[in-house]
């Protein structure tokens, strides 16, 4: 039951993600090392909200001292008791092979302590699919959801690697009820040269696409970010275009320019940014201690979605 969080006002663009949520079942979700504040009144709100049903994976004494100190009532969760961070990163992977849980969320640990469980060759959760980071957006100045990818685990991402980061993106897109999501792929010009390899991504990206080495999306690029996001920036170079104006994901070139843009628009133009990692068996809960409650709460609910996407799936 919810116990009425208080969520910051916003668009509404995340609140119309809730209520996409409401009819359906919380997801079982392994929690790995909940052992600060932020990382457990995250998981117990998504879970009051109805999000998901967490699964404490950690030392049950600090997780138990951790919720004494900030008020919260563990009587309802389980806590599943292991040493330490690498052990709770690799316990809540094991959940997840178990099918004991659909959804695994990032605790009080480092990142790279989680994901060395995850892409792990003998025991981890790796697919035939790159794994890659999605952003997804709530911003003030534009008139939907918009996703930026990746700005978190892939560097300097090859062809190969983007046409995976931007399935990934395309299927998340279509988890939350788009049909044909618009895929702008980024560069600093809009026109394609050898001097600039993004060009040249972009431009192969759109031909696979063509060829279905990509589907479900409608791809355009290379395109500048004043001509993806602005119909009037493309329409004054005489760019014409589906995707221009209204894109619903950002691929980014490499990962500096993904989180470049995306902390650019969180702290310039007062974002919210939820963060979800794709294309291992299961998706990954990504928040951070600067994140906001109502950022935390959108982050379970869009992989809440997905969870409930792939049940779907044969």
């Amino acid at each position: 039951m919810s116990r009425g969080i208080a969520i910051e006002p916003g668009t509404g663009k995340y609140e119309r993600l809730l209520e996409r949520c409401e009819r359906l079942e919380p997801v079982p979700t392994a929690v790995a090392h909940p052992c600060d504040a932020t990382s457990l009144s995250g998981a117990i709100d998504a879970a009051d909200k109805g999000l998901i049903v967490p699964v404490l994976v950690g030392p049950r004494a600090k997780i138990a001292s951790t919720a004494a100190s900030a008020g919260i009532d563990l009587r309802d969760y389980q806590i599943v008791d292991v040493p330490h961070s690498v052990a709770a990163a690799a316990r809540a992977v094991e959940l997840l092979r178990e099918a004991k849980a659909e959804l695994l969320m990032k605790g009080s640990l480092h990142t790279d302590e989680l994901m060395a469980a995850v892409v792990s060759r003998d025991s981890g959760m790796r697919t035939g699919r790159r794994i890659s980071h999605v952003f997804v957006m709530d911003i003030p100045t534009y008139h939907k959801v918009l996703m930026v990818t990746d700005g978190a685990i892939n560097i300097a991402p090859t062809l190969e690697d983007k046409v995976d980061i931007c399935q990934n993106a395309i299927d998340l897109a279509i988890s939350l009820g788009l049909e044909q999501p618009k895929v702008a792929i980024l560069a600093a010009v809009e026109t394609v040269t050898s001097k600039m390899p993004a060009t040249i991504d972009a431009a192969a990206l759109c031909k696979m696409a063509e060829r279905r080495q990509v589907t479900g999306g409608i791809l355009d690029g290379p395109l500048a970010f004043d001509n993806a996001i602005s119909k009037q920036a493309a329409e004054t170079k005489g760019i014409h275009s589906d995707v221009a104006g209204d894109p619903d994901i950002l691929l980014a070139p490499d990962l500096e320019a993904g989180n470049i843009l995306a902390k650019q628009l969180t702290f310039l133009a007062n974002a919210d940014s939820a963060g979800l990692v794709l294309g291992a068996r299961v998706p990954i809960i990504l928040t951070s201690r600067a994140d906001s409650v109502r950022s935390r709460i959108a982050s379970c609910a869009v992989a809440m979605l997905a969870a409930h996407a792939r049940r779907k799936k044969p």
